[in-house]
Protein backbone atom coordinates (compact mmCIF):
# COMPACT_ATOMS: atom_id res chain seq x y z
CA UNK A 1 0.00 0.00 0.00
CA UNK A 2 1.19 3.50 -0.78
CA UNK A 3 0.99 6.54 1.47
CA UNK A 4 1.22 4.46 4.64
CA UNK A 5 1.73 6.51 7.79
CA UNK A 6 4.30 5.07 10.21
CA UNK A 7 2.32 6.45 13.15
CA UNK A 8 -0.64 4.36 12.06
CA UNK A 9 1.65 1.36 11.70
CA UNK A 10 2.35 1.67 15.42
CA UNK A 11 -1.38 1.56 16.13
CA UNK A 12 -1.62 -1.86 14.48
CA UNK A 13 1.35 -3.10 16.49
CA UNK A 14 0.65 -1.54 19.88
CA UNK A 15 -3.03 -0.53 19.91
CA UNK A 16 -4.52 2.83 20.83
CA UNK A 17 -3.27 2.96 24.43
CA UNK A 18 -6.69 3.66 25.91
CA UNK A 19 -6.83 0.63 28.18
CA UNK A 20 -4.58 -1.64 30.22
CA UNK A 21 -4.22 -4.07 27.30
CA UNK A 22 -2.07 -1.63 25.31
CA UNK A 23 0.94 -3.37 23.76
CA UNK A 24 -0.36 -6.78 24.86
CA UNK A 25 -1.89 -9.70 22.89
CA UNK A 26 -5.23 -8.92 24.57
CA UNK A 27 -5.54 -5.54 22.82
CA UNK A 28 -8.72 -5.60 20.72
CA UNK A 29 -6.79 -4.31 17.70
CA UNK A 30 -5.22 -7.78 17.51
CA UNK A 31 -8.65 -9.37 17.05
CA UNK A 32 -9.15 -7.69 13.70
CA UNK A 33 -5.70 -7.33 12.12
CA UNK A 34 -6.54 -8.81 8.72
CA UNK A 35 -9.91 -7.11 8.49
CA UNK A 36 -8.55 -3.70 9.45
CA UNK A 37 -5.57 -3.95 7.11
CA UNK A 38 -7.95 -4.69 4.24
CA UNK A 39 -10.16 -1.76 5.18
CA UNK A 40 -7.03 0.36 5.46
CA UNK A 41 -6.01 -0.53 1.90
CA UNK A 42 -9.50 0.34 0.62
CA UNK A 43 -9.36 3.76 2.30
CA UNK A 44 -5.95 4.53 0.82
CA UNK A 45 -7.01 3.36 -2.64
CA UNK A 46 -9.73 6.01 -2.50
CA UNK A 47 -7.12 8.75 -2.19
CA UNK A 48 -7.55 9.66 1.47
CA UNK A 49 -4.68 10.86 3.64
CA UNK A 50 -3.85 8.58 6.55
CA UNK A 51 -3.32 10.21 9.93
CA UNK A 52 -3.34 9.23 13.58
CA UNK A 53 -5.89 11.28 15.52
CA UNK A 54 -7.25 10.57 18.98
CA UNK A 55 -4.85 7.58 18.93
CA UNK A 56 -6.72 5.83 16.08
CA UNK A 57 -6.37 5.80 12.27
CA UNK A 58 -8.24 8.76 10.78
CA UNK A 59 -8.59 9.37 7.04
CA UNK A 60 -8.88 12.89 5.72
CA UNK A 61 -9.45 14.79 2.51
CA UNK A 62 -7.79 18.20 2.26
CA UNK A 63 -7.39 18.25 6.05
CA UNK A 64 -11.06 17.45 6.62
CA UNK A 65 -11.98 14.34 8.60
CA UNK A 66 -13.87 11.77 6.53
CA UNK A 67 -13.73 8.41 8.28
CA UNK A 68 -12.13 6.64 11.24
CA UNK A 69 -10.96 3.03 11.27
CA UNK A 70 -11.48 1.51 14.71
CA UNK A 71 -11.52 -1.77 16.63
CA UNK A 72 -14.02 -2.90 19.23
CA UNK A 73 -14.34 -6.12 21.20
CA UNK A 74 -16.92 -7.71 18.91
CA UNK A 75 -16.22 -6.01 15.59
CA UNK A 76 -14.09 -3.52 13.70
CA UNK A 77 -15.67 -0.58 11.94
CA UNK A 78 -15.51 2.35 9.60
CA UNK A 79 -16.98 5.44 11.26
CA UNK A 80 -18.12 8.12 8.80
CA UNK A 81 -18.16 11.62 10.25
CA UNK A 82 -21.07 12.66 8.00
CA UNK A 83 -22.56 9.22 7.56
CA UNK A 84 -26.10 10.49 8.09
CA UNK A 85 -25.85 12.19 4.68
CA UNK A 86 -24.75 9.04 2.81
CA UNK A 87 -27.41 7.19 0.74
CA UNK A 88 -26.54 3.81 2.38
CA UNK A 89 -27.82 1.77 -0.55
CA UNK A 90 -26.46 -1.44 1.01
CA UNK A 91 -28.09 -0.79 4.39
CA UNK A 92 -24.81 -1.26 6.28
CA UNK A 93 -24.68 1.98 8.27
CA UNK A 94 -25.98 2.32 11.79
CA UNK A 95 -26.02 4.91 14.56
CA UNK A 96 -23.38 4.32 17.24
CA UNK A 97 -25.84 5.80 19.74
CA UNK A 98 -29.61 6.17 19.72
CA UNK A 99 -29.49 9.97 19.49
CA UNK A 100 -26.41 10.33 17.30
CA UNK A 101 -27.10 12.84 14.56
CA UNK A 102 -24.10 12.86 12.20
CA UNK A 103 -21.85 9.81 12.62
CA UNK A 104 -22.73 6.44 11.09
CA UNK A 105 -20.67 3.24 11.35
CA UNK A 106 -20.26 0.16 9.19
CA UNK A 107 -19.39 -2.92 11.28
CA UNK A 108 -17.38 -5.93 10.13
CA UNK A 109 -16.67 -9.26 11.80
CA UNK A 110 -14.90 -11.20 9.04
CA UNK A 111 -13.02 -10.91 5.78
CA UNK A 112 -15.92 -12.32 3.75
CA UNK A 113 -18.10 -9.32 4.65
CA UNK A 114 -15.42 -6.91 3.51
CA UNK A 115 -14.82 -8.81 0.28
CA UNK A 116 -18.53 -8.84 -0.52
CA UNK A 117 -18.88 -5.11 0.14
CA UNK A 118 -15.53 -3.83 -1.13
CA UNK A 119 -16.93 -2.16 -4.24
CA UNK A 120 -19.83 -0.64 -2.31
CA UNK A 121 -17.50 0.60 0.43
CA UNK A 122 -15.42 2.44 -2.14
CA UNK A 123 -18.61 4.12 -3.38
CA UNK A 124 -19.50 5.13 0.19
CA UNK A 125 -16.02 6.57 0.73
CA UNK A 126 -16.12 8.47 -2.54
CA UNK A 127 -19.54 9.87 -1.65
CA UNK A 128 -18.16 10.94 1.75
CA UNK A 129 -15.29 12.69 -0.03
CA UNK A 130 -17.76 14.50 -2.29
CA UNK A 131 -19.51 15.86 0.79
CA UNK A 132 -16.23 17.49 1.82
CA UNK A 133 -15.50 18.73 -1.69
CA UNK A 134 -18.90 20.40 -1.75
CA UNK A 135 -18.57 21.79 1.76
CA UNK A 136 -21.77 20.03 2.81
CA UNK A 137 -22.60 20.51 6.48
CA UNK A 138 -24.88 18.67 8.90
CA UNK A 139 -27.38 20.70 10.86
CA UNK A 140 -27.63 19.41 14.41
CA UNK A 141 -30.37 20.08 16.92
CA UNK A 142 -29.66 22.59 19.62
CA UNK A 143 -29.04 21.25 23.10
CA UNK A 144 -29.55 22.75 26.53
CA UNK A 145 -26.82 25.18 27.54
CA UNK A 146 -24.10 23.97 29.91
CA UNK A 147 -21.20 25.82 31.53
CA UNK A 148 -18.14 24.23 29.97
CA UNK A 149 -14.58 24.36 31.35
CA UNK A 150 -12.16 26.52 29.39
CA UNK A 151 -10.28 23.48 28.11
CA UNK A 152 -13.43 22.03 26.54
CA UNK A 153 -14.32 25.37 24.96
CA UNK A 154 -10.82 25.51 23.48
CA UNK A 155 -11.30 22.01 22.07
CA UNK A 156 -14.56 23.11 20.43
CA UNK A 157 -12.78 26.04 18.78
CA UNK A 158 -9.88 23.89 17.57
CA UNK A 159 -11.95 20.97 16.28
CA UNK A 160 -15.36 21.73 14.74
CA UNK A 161 -16.04 18.03 14.07
CA UNK A 162 -15.55 17.27 17.76
CA UNK A 163 -17.84 20.18 18.67
CA UNK A 164 -20.56 18.89 16.36
CA UNK A 165 -20.20 15.37 17.76
CA UNK A 166 -20.49 16.65 21.33
CA UNK A 167 -23.55 18.73 20.46
CA UNK A 168 -25.15 15.64 18.87
CA UNK A 169 -25.00 13.73 22.17
CA UNK A 170 -28.07 13.45 24.36
CA UNK A 171 -28.32 16.12 27.09
CA UNK A 172 -27.62 13.47 29.72
CA UNK A 173 -24.43 12.35 28.00
CA UNK A 174 -23.32 15.95 27.59
CA UNK A 175 -23.87 16.61 31.27
CA UNK A 176 -21.98 13.47 32.30
CA UNK A 177 -18.97 14.38 30.18
CA UNK A 178 -19.06 17.98 31.34
CA UNK A 179 -19.07 16.95 35.01
CA UNK A 180 -16.16 14.56 34.41
CA UNK A 181 -14.14 17.14 32.47
CA UNK A 182 -14.84 19.94 34.95
CA UNK A 183 -14.01 18.03 38.14
CA UNK A 184 -10.17 18.17 38.23
CA UNK A 185 -8.55 21.25 39.74
CA UNK A 186 -5.58 21.23 37.36
CA UNK A 187 -5.98 22.33 33.76
CA UNK A 188 -3.61 19.62 32.51
CA UNK A 189 -5.83 16.91 34.03
CA UNK A 190 -8.95 18.42 32.49
CA UNK A 191 -7.24 18.49 29.09
CA UNK A 192 -6.07 14.89 29.50
CA UNK A 193 -9.61 13.73 30.26
CA UNK A 194 -10.98 15.48 27.18
CA UNK A 195 -8.38 13.87 24.93
CA UNK A 196 -9.00 10.45 26.49
CA UNK A 197 -12.69 10.53 25.56
CA UNK A 198 -12.44 12.34 22.21
CA UNK A 199 -12.86 9.20 20.10
CA UNK A 200 -15.77 7.99 22.21
CA UNK A 201 -17.52 11.32 21.72
CA UNK A 202 -16.87 11.20 17.98
CA UNK A 203 -18.50 7.77 17.94
CA UNK A 204 -21.61 9.21 19.59
CA UNK A 205 -21.11 7.24 22.79
CA UNK A 206 -21.60 8.29 26.39
CA UNK A 207 -18.90 8.19 29.02
CA UNK A 208 -20.02 4.78 30.32
CA UNK A 209 -20.87 3.20 26.94
CA UNK A 210 -18.78 0.28 25.73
Amino acid sequence: MSNLNVKVDRYFIEGCGRCSFWKTPKCKVNNWQEEMQWLRSILLECGLTEELKWDVPCYTFQNKNVVILCAFKNYCALSFFKGALLPDKQGILSKPGENTQAVRIAKFTNLQEIGRLESALKDYIKEAIELEKNGTKIEVKEKANLIFPEELQNKFEEDLIFKKAFEALTPGRQRAYNLHFSAPKQSSTRTSRIEKYTQQILMGKGITDQ
